[in-house]
């Protein structure tokens, strides 16, 4: 899917091939409640009311969440069936691949390795990796480290190259070095740091950045200084050649327009690599992103850049982007943070506050079937934060 950011969703491919781990937020993080009023029965509460929603009213086949209230209290939610075959629950919590999401983790690395003195924000990426971005007007001596990070760089997308609807493609292995040769086929999208735009292959090289400076592979890097710091069981960087999920999960689908769903469960993830192949659980997903917010991850001048943003759009009031990380307003006033993504099967929304609360919502089909089912999602985010 490509990310259209002035629909400010992942626009649907006629070619049906997918751009890239694109993030879906685009809507979560851009968008307010819907206008459509959820169908919810009073008796129950009324995140489960939207979930049962999610599946009965838009079509997926499964949904689950976890959300954190201010208080520390979690609760977790599943609709739905894991396989629709089968009829299996949807496992409470279970693993999902979580897309886009993986630039946070990404964006974490390199700011520690600023905080270390390693790396410097405003130094050309030419500096930590020489000679490397080359080619149709793209020069990596005029794209700064901070503009990888935040999407201002004007590198183009490269993910315009796969079709991953074609069954034998879906299993390829990608070097990262190969995606970057994809998109370097093309001229940049515009001058560095002169406009916005959401680009996958800016985290590829944030990735081959990461492991210039540090000498190991980005999926250590993220391991130690992160999954472990945090005690995250169930998030991980899948081993190069791994296609399947380890833990309980829920199947993943999808489903072209007039086509029956396609089981994308398996497939090697390799093609997204830095810029969304992670898998984690929504709880975890919301340990992860608290503990962004909370400064436990980087000292307060790292995180002081992480928050600073840049407007995505003016179409989008109150939303902007920052180093990895997406920050939107609430309509209960006030903001949130997060990022979300989307991969062949699985679409993440998720959004944590400065005081504590946090909600991740994953849902197994993509492409998203509507545009009101984008507005559900989103107004279940809201909702969760916020209240009914």
């Amino acid at each position: 899917m490509r990310c259209s950011t002035s629909r400010f969703r992942c626009a649907r491919s006629r070619s049906r091939r997918w751009t890239g781990a694109c993030a879906a937020v685009l809507a979560v993080l851009g968008v307010q409640a819907p206008s459509a009023a959820p169908l919810m029965r009073p008796d129950a509460d009324v995140v489960q009311k939207l979930l049962d929603d999610l599946v009965h009213r838009d079509g997926f086949p499964a949904a689950l969440a976890a959300v954190r209230s201010r208080d520390g209290r979690v609760r977790d939610y599943t609709a739905g069936v894991g396989d629709p075959r089968t009829r299996a629950r949807t496992p409470v919590d279970g693993e999902v691949r979580i897309g886009s999401n993986t630039k946070t983790f990404v964006s974490v690395v390199v700011l520690q390795l600023a905080g270390e003195g390693k790396v410097r924000l405003d130094e050309p990426v030419e500096t930590y990796l020489p000679g490397l971005i080359r080619g149709n007007g793209n020069d990596g001596r005029r794209v700064t480290v901070r503009q990888l990070l935040q999407h201002t760089s004007g590198l183009p997308e490269y993910t315009g190259f796969l079709d991953l609807a074609v069954a034998p493609y879906r299993y390829d292995y990608y070097e990262p070095r190969r995606l970057l040769d994809m998109a370097l086929q093309q001229k940049p999208a515009f001058a560095p740091g002169t406009r916005w735009k959401y680009t996958n292959t800016n985290y590829i090289v944030a990735g081959l950045l990461i492991e210039r400076v540090t000498g190991r592979p980005v999926a250590e890097e993220i391991t130690n200084r992160v999954i472990r710091r945090l005690g995250l069981r169930h998030t991980y960087f899948p081993a190069v050649g791994e296609r399947g999920i380890r833990g309980p999960h829920a199947d993943g689908y999808q489903q072209d327009p007039g086509k029956p769903l396609v089981d994308m469960t398996d497939l090697d993830p390799s093609w997204a690599w830095a810029a969304g192949q992670m898998v984690s659980t929504p709880a975890e997903i919301n340990r992860f992103f608290g503990a962004v917010v909370d400064g436990k991850l980087l000292r307060p001048e790292q995180l002081k850049e992480m928050r600073r943003t840049v407007a995505v759009s003016p179409r989008a009031p109150g939303m902007g982007y920052g180093l990895g990380l997406f920050r939107r307003p609430l309509k209960c006033g006030g903001q949130s943070w997060g990022h979300g993504g989307e991969i062949p099967g699985y679409s993440t929304w998720n959004s944590v506050t400065d005081d504590g609360r946090a909600a991740a919502i994953a849902v197994t089909r993509t492409p998203l079937p509507s545009d009101a089912a984008e507005k559900h999602l989103d107004a279940a985010i809201q909702t969760a934060l916020c209240g009914g």
